[in-house]
């Protein structure tokens, strides 16, 4: 009666596992600005320009099980009103405006856009990273340069930003 003998065994339903599946719905919802009402909810908020990889990253620290909402830097959009008070580690996230472009481009290419839009012209792009790096240094939130980092990088260094953030709430508290 060897547990290997059992059907399904390796996936036995842990108290991690519901934290993950918790962790990936909550992402889920909270994905590209949607549901920012309970952002407080989340452990990590990602923000930044179109296309610095908030979502895959979001969804690769979701199966760790850490909850991420992730919020876009919309030219002329407002953010939510709550992400300024929320107590969450938020982190800012950028690119070279060089490789945003290629990005873009690869992106309007794959779903047939041919027309052109500030979404991919230099200095509209140029302007997005300015006033996203703004934005991160006058909240004093911490920075991840996206442009070389692959998914699993740049979750690593959020993962770190956050076990930072926890140690320094823990030492207010004692």
């Amino acid at each position: 009666d060897l547990a290997i003998d059992k059907p399904g065994r390796q996936h036995s339903l842990s108290i991690g596992y519901f934290d993950r599946i918790g962790a990936m719905q909550y992402t889920l919802a909270h994905d590209d600005g949607q549901l920012s009402n309970d952002l407080n909810e989340a452990e990590i908020i990602l923000v930044g320009v179109s296309r610095t990889s908030k979502t895959p990253t979001s969804m690769y620290l979701a199966n760790r099980g850490i909850r991420v909402a992730n919020i876009p830097i919309i030219p002329n959009l407002p953010l939510p009103k709550n992400l300024l008070s929320t107590n969450v580690l938020i982190i800012g996230l950028t690119t070279s405006p060089d490789r945003l472009i290629q990005i873009r481009k690869s992106r309007l290419n794959s779903v047939g856009e041919k027309k052109s839009t500030n979404y991919v012209q230099e200095e509209a792009i140029k302007e997005e990273v300015v006033v996203a790096k703004r934005l991160f240094i006058k909240n004093n939130w911490p920075t991840i340069d996206v442009t070389r980092k692959s998914i699993e990088e740049t979750a690593a260094a959020a993962m770190e930003y956050l076990r930072q953030y926890k140690e320094r709430i823990k030492s207010v508290k004692e």
